[in-house]
């Protein structure tokens, strides 16, 4: 690939951002020892996600508005390629001419618990405050903790945790793999069990988008994950499928073990009341069909209506017991 002088990386302005980039950077040159260390240069895009930190995100347009200005970079050929946690890039593609070129290996998909006191989740006092900006999660917490008071809680990573150590917050709830990839995992109280909490589509893994076109796939191919890539294509399908997207309190989770793979789906109501959960297996292979197969059955016990109402929260997202 001697052809490429540079690699344009646009990413948003913030630590697990950098973070996640220099990890495939660092991943890539190591791969291939013809590669020159300057290779990669870090464009930092702001974007809507970002500039409108303190407003709900359904109410703006959903978490695309973490991608949207460096997807449009990437099309207008200012960018060669976008790092995204691939959690916040919606199922349902912008553009037919971008492509996710490269998946990088997923860390552990759980949700995190930091609390003040060091209590756990279930073992919080009553009326504590738990903060978080997911409306899959404040469904969760609700399904859970009736009497537990939620606020909602924007902002990157370490605004957020330094909001709960201002005592904003009793706890909040965090991706575990964004905190293990900033060095922060020694603040985690819990581990949240998939039990309790089933992760959002993708959560934990990291995507590098391009144009389908583009000549760089050669360079980033040789880090890509081919598990990573096949549980997160079976869940993104089912979100594509029914039609759901970040707003809405669903979660799916996919796991590859030898040659079976297993597709573990929940949502729920606003309210915290489980509408529907499923699991379903089958051989690796057919992931696609066994994420339609799941989709028509949640498609004919729901139905798509319901499902598309459950986008947008009537209600104030804060919620007092």
């Amino acid at each position: 690939m001697s052809e490429l002088q540079k690699i344009v990386v646009g990413i948003r302005s913030s630590n697990l951002s950098q973070s996640q980039t220099n990890l495939l950077i660092q991943e890539v040159l190591s791969s291939d020892p013809n590669l020159k260390k300057d290779l990669f240069e870090i464009k930092t895009i702001k974007t809507t996600g970002d500039v409108h930190n303190t407003h709900r995100l359904d109410r703006i347009g959903g978490k695309g508005l973490f991608i949207k200005e460096i997807e449009e970079q990437i099309l207008s050929g200012k960018i060669d390629i976008g790092v995204h946690s691939m959690k916040d890039v919606p199922a349902q593609e912008v553009s037919t001419d971008l492509d996710i070129i490269c998946w990088m290996k997923r860390y552990s998909a759980n949700d995190a618990l930091l609390s003040n006191s060091g209590k756990k989740f279930m073992d919080l006092p009553s009326g504590s405050v738990i903060g978080t900006s997911s409306i899959r999660r404040r469904s969760q917490v609700l399904s859970l903790r009736k009497d537990l008071s939620i606020k909602l809680l924007r902002g990157n990573v370490d605004t957020r945790i330094q909001k709960l150590k201002n005592r904003e917050y009793d706890a909040i709830i965090l991706s575990q793999a964004g905190l293990v990839r900033l060095n922060l995992e020694h603040l985690i109280t819990e581990v949240l069990d998939f039990k309790l909490f089933l992760p959002a589509a993708c959560q934990g893994a990291v995507g590098v988008q391009a144009l389908k076109s583009s000549k760089i796939k050669k360079v980033v191919s040789i880090i890509n994950d081919p598990q990573t890539q096949t549980e997160c294509m079976a869940e993104r399908r089912v979100l594509k499928n029914i039609n759901a997207n970040c707003n809405s309190p669903v979660s799916i989770y996919a796991k590859i073990i030898e040659n079976e793979i297993k597709l573990n789906f929940e949502i729920f109501d606003h309210e915290g009341n489980k509408l529907f959960k499923k699991s379903l297996s089958d051989v690796k292979k057919n992931y696609l069909e066994l994420s339609d197969k799941l989709s028509d059955e949640i498609i004919n016990v729901l139905g798509q209506t319901k499902i598309d109402e459950l986008e947008s929260l009537k209600n104030d997202f804060d919620y007092a017991p």
